[in-house]
């Protein structure tokens, strides 16, 4: 293949995928200096690649448009199309562009998908990634999801040399967020802190212990978390109480911490990518998948695990687990 002059990048599911995403975009950008990149994204994780320097173009799927539709804009456009997320839509969208090099990833045993992939795309890499293969071997291996998507770089005949995050943070960012107090812990609020082996008292409760150090507490939600913010806010648990914020200033505020402390959602790789060491609190069941693939990626971490039950002496163990990990960040930062 004569190296390609048109690429179509997509990522249209999660924010944190999209984050893990950017070392692979950055080595497409390297592979072919001269080509002209673009990245389909969708309007929740397009923040994400806000002036992003390695995209030429970042198109956002409208809302209700249909993935097939958005790629078959770039119908005879393009020479290389790349599907970052192992997902019917992002094969769909990339199979639409009919770009003569068409590639993506799916999982080891989903057989059902890799059939699927192959009708989309025209080479195919497979994840060894499998929950119940890691549940049955403790040592079965999974690489981070960073080194899955940068091999469809290399299957693309470019070369997978980036491997640091990419984000930007602007001044502005940082002056928008100059009240957010510094040296702090931030704690990421999401649904799992209040679900299966945790719950809203526990919860609130480890941020009555996280005080212990005497560095600031600054709690940070999204959308999906007003009701546990307002409690939250009500209890004084937290010197800062932050929700709404773009993602750029949301990558502010974690610069401005000593640690963060999050369940498994994208704030953990907004963390890596704002170089913050990281306690992560990961489901109970699947742990042992989970804690490779979308482990914290190139910053200190702690990786621990929910309790099976919400009892309070597993409730109590797991907050003494975290206080500890803090514990241990804080003093190696």
């Amino acid at each position: 293949m004569t190296s390609p002059s048109r690429i179509v990048l997509s990522r249209l599911d999660r924010i944190g995928d999209l984050i893990l995403s950017t070392p692979a975009i950055a080595s497409v950008r390297h592979s072919w200096p001269d080509a002209h990149v673009t990245l389909v994204c969708s309007g929740h994780n397009a923040g994400v690649v806000q002036r992003n320097v390695d995209v030429d173009e970042t198109v956002v799927l409208a809302s209700g448009e249909s993935a097939w539709r958005a790629g078959a804009r770039f119908r005879g456009k393009v020479d290389l199309a790349i599907a970052l997320a192992p997902r019917a839509h992002d094969f769909t969208l990339i199979a639409a562009t009919r770009a003569a090099r068409r590639i993506g990833y799916t999982y080891v045993r989903r057989y059902a998908a890799r059939l699927s992939a192959w009708l989309f795309l025209t080479d195919v890499a497979v994840s060894e990634a499998d929950p119940d293969l890691c549940d049955r071997d403790g040592a079965y291996a999974v690489r981070h999801e960073v080194d899955q998507i940068l091999s469809l770089v290399s299957l693309a005949g470019g070369k997978p040399v980036c491997r640091d995050l990419v984000i930007t943070i602007s001044e502005e960012d940082r002056r928008a967020v100059a009240s957010v107090p510094a040296g702090g812990i931030a704690v990421q609020l999401a649904p799992r802190w209040i679900s299966d082996g945790s719950t809203l008292e526990s919860t609130l409760e480890l941020l009555r212990m996280l005080r212990r150090f005497g560095v600031p507490i600054v709690a940070v939600y999204g959308s999906d978390a007003t009701d546990l913010a307002e409690r939250v806010r009500i209890e004084g648990v937290a010197d800062a109480v932050l929700g709404g914020l773009p993602f750029s200033r949301w990558a502010a505020v974690y610069e401005k911490c000593a640690v963060v402390v999050t369940v498994d959602t994208g704030a953990t790789h907004l963390a890596s990518a704002t170089c913050r060491p990281t306690v992560v609190l990961f489901e109970h069941r699947y742990f042992n998948l989970n804690s490779q693939e979308w482990s914290p990626y190139n910053v200190p971490s702690v990786l621990l695990r929910k309790p099976v039950d919400d009892r309070p002496a597993s409730l109590e163990r797991m907050r003494a687990e975290i206080v500890a990990a803090v514990a241990s960040l804080l003093g190696a930062a």
